[in-house]
């Protein structure tokens, strides 16, 4: 089997949807996210690799936050693509917390419960209006298929919206 070495970046945008009545009310996210760089390269069919970067939201309110799930998110190079999985996990401390997505969610229902994904809230507890949110990928080869050598990158946008005070 000859072997092939994947980079991996993935680029995360970050929208606010905010709601006319909710004006005044605070929902920003303070940090963004680094890009995901995942050093380690996809060298065998059986190659499994991931990362994460960390972005914190600030909301005084509840929100939930979902995904794109367009092709742009699946890890790409030319005419080839890897397999593309995303979940997110939160910080509880403080007490304002989202709810971690279960498991790996591939990248076009990835928290959109619309299309068998899991769509994830932050509950906001009052004195905390922080919360870390962490963004992790994971890319493999398709059955059967090794990847092309080269830079794989996508790019995830998270929407964060109100869902209530």
């Amino acid at each position: 089997m000859k072997l092939r070495a994947a980079h991996i970046i993935v680029s995360v945008c970050l929208p606010l949807i905010c709601s006319a009545q909710l004006m005044g009310e605070v929902m920003e996210w303070d940090s963004g996210f680094d890009d995901i760089n995942i050093a380690t390269h996809i060298t065998t069919q059986n190659s499994v690799v991931s990362g994460s970067a960390t972005a914190t939201l600030h909301t005084d309110g509840n929100v939930e936050i979902t995904a794109d799930n367009s092709a742009t998110a699946q890890l790409s190079c030319a005419s080839d693509a890897l397999i593309t999985e995303y979940k997110v996990s939160f910080d509880s401390v403080g007490g304002t917390t989202g709810n971690d997505t279960p498991s790996w969610e591939s990248y076009d229902i990835f928290l959109n419960s619309g299309s068998g994904g899991t769509a994830t809230t932050v509950t906001h507890v009052e004195s905390d209006d922080y919360v870390d949110v962490t963004l992790h990928v994971r890319a493999s080869n398709s059955s059967g298929n090794v990847a092309n050598a080269g830079t794989y990158t996508a790019t995830q946008i998270l929407t964060a919206h109100w869902v209530g005070p």
